[in-house]
């Protein structure tokens, strides 16, 4: 089974991100919708497994979650809330995750935090 899990790791907001503010995505249903309402309502009570495989389930996928990452899955660096959104993604010790805003001094801190790996979104054009 494959994971996109990471332990002790902020996904920096991309670098070609449109805003500088972690923004709420417009479209509830969309899977920038659907990933912010679970980790804004539950910051650091699931890992991106967890994530990934309930907003597919959500989304009206029927896949059960061994099936699901029977095949490999892109991890949180693609998500639209760090491409698009103005979100850095930071991944707990035991590997849970929480939202945080590019402009806020909870961001600053993780970013100059020795202790933590930085890992940037994915850019949004080639």
């Amino acid at each position: 089974m494959h994971t996109t899990n990471y332990r002790d790791t902020l996904v920096t907001v991309s670098p070609d991100s449109p805003v500088a503010v972690g923004t709420i995505p417009e479209k509830p249903a969309s899977v920038a919708g659907l990933q912010y309402a679970m980790l804004h309502a539950s910051p650091y009570a699931m890992s991106s497994d967890d994530l990934l495989h309930a907003v597919h389930r959500a989304r009206g996928g029927e896949k059960e979650r061994d099936a699901f990452f029977a095949k490999p899955q892109a991890c949180l660096r693609a998500s639209p809330l760090v491409k698009q959104f103005g979100w850095g993604i930071h991944h707990d010790a035991e590997g849970r995750i929480a939202l945080v805003g590019a402009e806020s001094d909870g961001y600053r801190r993780l970013l100059d935090d020795p202790a933590i790996r930085k890992t940037p979104g994915m850019r949004r054009s080639r």
